[in-house]
């Protein structure tokens, strides 16, 4: 193994095992829901967008619309547009390499690709985190969706796996900037707001919500430094 693709490897370790069960539970929650195994692999490997994976299976369930299925996509994964302001895309060497990093950009791949201790990271490196994550998640899914005939139907709370995970890595960022409360409350607010207005749409409507404040806020607050 290449001296970058071992480092990279120690790199992916912590978050990818993190990732393992949740796509172990993702894999078993697609053959629970009455689609055919491979259909996870098939989400993971060409999808890859984690949190709007779990809510594709009903929607692909339920049969709906593409129009549905498209804006749902956007609402729930605008937010790597702010990723990409911070991402060091720019230190990815090669068109092809730049395209699947691009594409392979996760909430994990982020988080670890932006910390201090990357910053030194060359191309290579950056590309085999983000291909160790790619293949955690789509190989534990699909020994899930393998596996998932050998779980008892009865079994409650697979689907809350990710809402977990995210909670736990919600109150991390939250301890790591204590100072920044506006970013959680307009969080808790927009989710309020979702779960009392569109019921039915809560995790959509909540990121619709969620995402006009951050920009609200971005313009407010630039015109105030404009100003100053």
């Amino acid at each position: 193994m290449p001296p970058q693709a071992r480092a990279a490897f120690k790199d992916s370790t912590s978050v990818g095992l993190g990732l393992v069960p949740l796509g172990l539970a993702f894999g078993v929650l697609v053959t629970h829901s009455g689609l055919a195994w491979w259909w996870a692999s098939l989400f993971t490997t060409l999808i890859y967008a984690g949190s709007f994976e779990f809510l594709l299976i009903g929607l692909v369930t339920a049969v709906a619309p593409l129009a549905t299925v498209a804006l749902t996509a956007f609402l729930v994964n605008i937010r790597h547009v702010f990723y990409a302001l911070s991402f060091p895309l720019h230190r990815v060497e090669g068109r092809l390499a730049k395209t699947y990093s691009t594409f392979a950009l996760t909430d994990e791949a982020y988080a670890l690709s932006t910390g201090e201790q990357a910053r030194t990271w060359p191309s290579r490196r950056i590309l085999w985190l983000q291909l160790f994550m790619h293949l955690y998640w789509a190989g534990s899914a699909t020994a899930g969706a393998l596996l998932g005939s050998l779980i008892p139907d009865g079994v409650t709370g697979l689907d809350f796996a990710l809402t977990a995970l995210f909670t736990v890595l919600a109150i991390d960022a939250i301890r790591d900037r204590r100072g920044d409360l506006a970013t959680p409350a307009l969080a808790l607010i927009s989710a309020l707001v979702a779960r009392l207005a569109f019921p039915e749409q809560l995790l959509p409507a909540a990121f619709a919500l969620f995402t006009a404040g951050l920009l609200a806020r971005h313009f407010v607050t630039g015109r105030r430094a404009a100003r100053a």
